[in-house]
This record gives structure tokens, C-alpha cells and sequence, in this order.
């Protein structure tokens, strides 16, 4: 049965599980990811790493529904335990550096993320670099999107949701709906965005803390798989936000452990500086996308519930317009 329980509120500090999951981590992925190559055999090794971690440290409800869909895009629908369709939707987008994972790598995390809104989700599956460099990975994101409309959803009824490089390739999709003036989503959540792909930012809370699970350099050495060849500056790479209060809200959680808490920080001032609505939580000591790894993380499940909340408050907030209008 779905939990109707008020959310926790964000941590004031770290755990001492946090702290010790972070040195473990650093002393395990952390090494390892800086010591693969950036070559085909590397990047095999690389997605059957990150594919054993999430299986591992995910956690797939029992009584989740999986429908895959083949054409004309690829992708998953997954439902949470006593999930049905219905007239909303989440729409995920998976990250990992454009390279590494899969619908399948986030089924533990959409299933988690579907039981907890009560909502289906849809995993988009992108193809990846770097057999399929830019910009194959934000048309298959737009073509996923597209296709949902297609399905009868509005886009007001769909929720946009993902993690790290998925959070780029959101950011930039709504700001081509906003430039087109498209319909845009009723709201868009992301964990750890990754927004600047030069990382910079990443680099500079490297100084500050260390990423315990990978380094900026060899984090970009990945990232540079998809955008090779393409100028840093391009528009769809570096994200102009001016046009955010022509966006939906956003809710950002990222883990205070993490480099791309810089980004989200980045973001989160970005959004709110050109009108837009934001809401950030660095949770204290937690890693990059925690919310995947409830075994690791036991606030996982709270930040989802989060997300739940974050998504009631819009709707009771709509239906309060709604009343009044009327």
C-alpha cells in the first residue's frame, strides 16, 4: 500500500553510514573509474561496472510491471506495486555521462520512483556515445517526448524526471519547448543535474571536497565521448537559462558528498534568477544520484517521498487556481 506518511525533512548533516559508504566508495569506484580507458573495451568495462552497482545497491519493488516498447523509440514503461496507467506520467531520462547505462541500469529507481508518486514511468532508452555521438542522445530524448504526446498524454499531465547527463538533456529540451513556445511539463525533477560540460563548476567543489565515486577529469574524458568535436559553447551544450520563467518547476536533489552539487547549486540560481521556480535540497554527505541506491543509501526512499510531495503541493496548488478562477 502506498505510504500517504508526510516526507522527512532534508538532513542537517551527514551519518556516519554516509561518511563510511563515501571512504569505501572512494577507495573502491573511485580508483577504479580513474584507472579505465576511454576506448571501445574500457567503455564495456565501464557499463558492466556501473550495470553490477546499480543491480547491487538498487532495490526493485516485488510486484513491479515492466512493458518494453521497441518502436518507433525505445524505451520502458515501469510500474510500481498497485500502479495503473492513467491520464499522468513520468517521463525519465536515465545519465550516466551519455555512455554508460540504460532503461534497464534505472528500472530499480523508476519502479521506486512510480511506487512512491503512484504514477507510471516511461524510461526513455537514448542511444549512447560514443557510437552515437552528439547530438543522437538529446533527438532521442525530443522523439521520446514526442511520442508520449502521441499516446494521449497532454503535456501539463506528464512529469519530466532524471539524473546527471539526463538532467542536461532535460534542461535543454524544455529550453527548446520554451524557445518554440511548446507546451511544456507540469513540473521537472532531477537528481544531480549535470549542466556544465566543461566541469568547470565540478572542478571547483573538487577542491572544496572530493567526489568519492569519480573525478571531473575523468568524468569529462567520458562526457567528451558524446561532445567530441563539437564547440563548448554550442547552444545545446552550453545552456542559456534566460527563458526560465518560461519553464516549468523544478525540484533538485543532489548529495552534498558530490562534485555536480555544484551544478545543482549552479542551476537551482539560474532557474530562479530569470523568473523561474526552483527548489533545492543538498542532502548532507550523500553521493552522486543516492536515490538509486537504497542499499547504500537509506535516505533514498525519503527523497522520493519528496519528490511525492513536491508533486502534491503543485497539484493542490493548481486546484486552489483552479477554484478560485472558476
Amino acid at each position: 500500500m502506498r505510504t500517504t506518511t508526510p516526507a522527512p525533512p532534508v538532513p542537517s548533516d551527514s551519518t556516519t553510514r554516509s561518511d563510511v559508504a563515501a571512504v569505501l566508495t572512494r577507495y573502491g569506484l573511485g580508483v577504479t573509474s580513474g584507472l579505465i580507458p576511454m576506448n571501445a573495451p574500457g567503455i564495456r568495462v565501464a557499463r558492466g561496472l556501473v550495470a553490477a552497482i546499480m543491480g547491487a545497491l538498487g532495490s526493485t519493488p516485488r510486484g513491479t510491471a515492466v512493458t518494453g516498447v521497441r518502436a518507433p523509440v525505445r524505451g520502458d514503461w515501469v510500474l510500481g506495486p498497485g500502479v495503473t496507467y492513467g491520464r499522468r506520467a513520468i517521463y525519465y531520462v536515465h545519465g550516466s555521462a551519455y555512455a554508460i547505462c540504460s532503461a534497464r541500469t534505472h528500472r530499480s529507481l523508476a519502479a521506486r520512483l512510480s511506487a512512491a508518486t503512484g504514477l507510471p514511468v516511461f524510461v526513455v532508452d537514448y542511444r549512447l556515445a560514443p557510437e552515437h555521438p552528439f547530438p543522437t542522445a538529446a533527438g532521442d530524448v525530443a522523439a521520446g517526448w514526442d511520442w508520449l504526446l502521441t499516446q494521449g498524454y497532454a503535456a501539463e499531465d506528464l512529469v519530466i524526471a532524471g539524473d546527471s547527463a539526463g538532467g542536461h538533456l532535460i534542461c535543454d529540451l524544455l529550453l527548446q519547448h520554451a524557445a518554440a513556445d511548446r507546451p511544456q511539463p507540469a513540473a521537472a525533477v532531477l537528481f544531480s543535474p549535470l549542466i556544465d560540460l566543461t566541469f568547470a563548476l565540478a572542478a571547483q567543489q573538487e577542491r572544496v571536497r572530493r567526489d568519492p565515486a569519480i573525478s571531473a577529469a575523468a568524468a569529462k574524458r567520458l562526457v567528451d565521448l558524446y561532445t567530441a568535436g563539437i564547440d563548448p559553447a554550442h547552444p545545446r551544450l552550453h545552456l542559456d537559462f534566460w527563458r526560465s520563467d518560461r519553464l516549468p518547476p523544478f525540484l533538485i536533489q543532489a548529495g552534498g558528498a558530490e562534485m555536480l552539487s555544484a551544478d545543482a547549486r549552479y542551476l537551482d540560481a539560474e532557474l530562479r534568477g530569470h523568473g523561474g521556480a526552483s527548489t533545492l535540497e543538498v542532502w548532507p554527505g550523500l553521493m552522486h544520484v543516492f536515490q538509486a541506491l537504497p542499499r547504500l543509501a537509506p535516505e533514498a526512499d525519503a527523497a522520493l517521498l519528496r519528490v511525492r510531495d513536491f508533486l502534491a503541493a503543485l497539484d493542490s496548488a493548481a486546484a486552489h487556481t483552479d477554484s478560485e478562477a472558476s
